[in-house]
């Protein structure tokens, strides 16, 4: 499900988004574009000498409004099926063969009479025909729809396009809800972009000094993904490629909108086994972990905990208790995640896990990151400090530092 304001198809990128589009529809994405048409409709008001009339920051839709709006959603849904339709073969487009389909999907009502002001033929959305658009799917074909519905009186309604989006990705159920935009992703105090927010930090958030775009993108983000749609997306039209890297890579390039954390802290169970044993190997060839065989790490599985996002293993760290002391081992934050605070969440996780066993201390054996441990409390010990059958199992050849943290 994929949003397009009316500014994303004016920019000169929207040509690469469509090149994109066509590339998911080859893969057999099964796709569903709502566009909007805010700035084409305020370039026709300004050739027809009309003056947009607002309140609350919703367009007034009257008579003359009626007839502007619905000028411009037909320009821009001949323009998008004409580019969708390209087919030359020296094109990117070449043998992309899309079938695209509009119809009337929207059912609206009007918004009414607000604070004495009339709103005329601006609406809201009444009813999405989702079991129409789940048939065009199943046969192929992309789904077009824009910001017009219309009633059972055969009424025209003007309606938010973020209105159309998150109400049409809630009847679908959507995987995911896309939203495009110039300055809809959100930073934080440093201006470094915020690649996740979840949806009870929300309300805070609008209350803080954001653009209406993002206002706007956020309230809708929140409704689809309290309306049981899995995750929304905001992401930039003027970067290339910026669809692609957020569906097909872990981090994305925009901010992802979600009911809880898409990195996760749990218990390992033997359906990681493959990820952990890729974050271990690096680590072992260098010689900073020691090796461990997968029928081993599949009998020793309950004692490791894992960080995963989308099923893929980012960082883990094992425990093993001997009377009152522990081991802390097997300590691991893949390269790409390293950086942040994903190694202290874990020996965090596992301290406290370890006081409620009434465990007195923790220690670790390392050869090469002695430092970042000494920095978390734990201080330099004897080989004789630790439990007996640890001592018993200690390889002088590999020569490990001990060091304990007491708990």
């Amino acid at each position: 499900m994929i949003m397009l304001g009316g500014e994303t198809l004016a920019h000169p990128m929207f040509e690469h988004i469509i090149h994109d589009l066509a590339l998911l529809n080859s893969l057999g994405v099964r796709l569903v574009l709502v566009h909007g048409a805010r700035p084409q409709i305020d370039a026709l008001c300004q050739q027809k000498n009309i003056e947009p009339q607002f309140h609350l920051n919703k367009r007034i839709t009257d008579g003359p409004m009626l007839a502007t709006v619905q000028q411009a959603v037909g320009q821009l849904r001949a323009q998008i099926e004409a580019v969708l339709s390209t087919g030359m073969s020296n094109s990117p487009m070449h043998g992309a063969d899309i079938r695209v389909l509009s119809g009337n999907f929207v059912m609206a009502k009007p918004l009414g009479v607000i604070d004495g002001v009339d709103f005329a033929n601006t609406g809201e959305v009444r009813k999405i025909d989702g079991s129409a658009i789940e048939r065009v799917l199943q046969n192929n074909a992309m789904v077009l729809s824009n910001c017009l519905g219309y009633s059972r009186t055969g009424e025209t309604f003007n309606l938010p396009v973020e209105d159309v989006a998150t109400q049409t990705a809630i009847a679908l159920q959507a995987d995911k809800l896309i939203l495009f935009g110039e300055q809809n992703c959100l930073t934080d105090g440093k201006g470094e972009l915020l690649k996740e927010v979840i949806t009870s930090s929300i309300p805070a958030l609008l209350n803080t000094s954001l653009n209406n775009e993002q206002r706007n993108q956020l309230t809708a983000a929140k409704k689809a993904v309290d309306g049981g749609v899995k995750r929304c997306q905001l992401i930039q039209h003027q970067i290339d490629g910026a669809l692609l890297s957020e569906l097909f890579t872990l981090d994305g390039s925009g901010t992802l909108i979600s009911q809880s954390q898409q990195e996760q802290l749990r218990s390992a169970h033997m359906d990681d086994v493959v990820g952990i044993l890729e974050l271990l190997k690096p680590l072992e060839e260098k010689g900073v972990l020691v090796r461990r065989s997968r029928e081993v790490l599949e009998t020793e599985i309950d004692n490791f905990r894992v960080l995963v996002k989308d099923d893929m293993v980012l960082g883990c760290a094992a425990l093993y208790a001997y009377e009152d002391m522990a081991e802390l081992a097997c300590v691991a934050i893949h390269d790409d995640y390293r950086g942040g605070d994903r190694g202290d969440r874990l020996l965090n996780t596992l301290e406290t896990e370890a006081k409620n066993q009434g465990i007195k201390a923790l220690f670790v054996l390392t050869t090469r990151t002695a430092l970042w441990f000494e920095e978390r409390g734990f201080r330099a010990a004897k080989i004789d400090d630790l439990p007996q059958q640890k001592q018993s199992l200690y390889n002088l050849q590999r020569g490990s530092k001990v060091f304990i943290k007491a708990l």
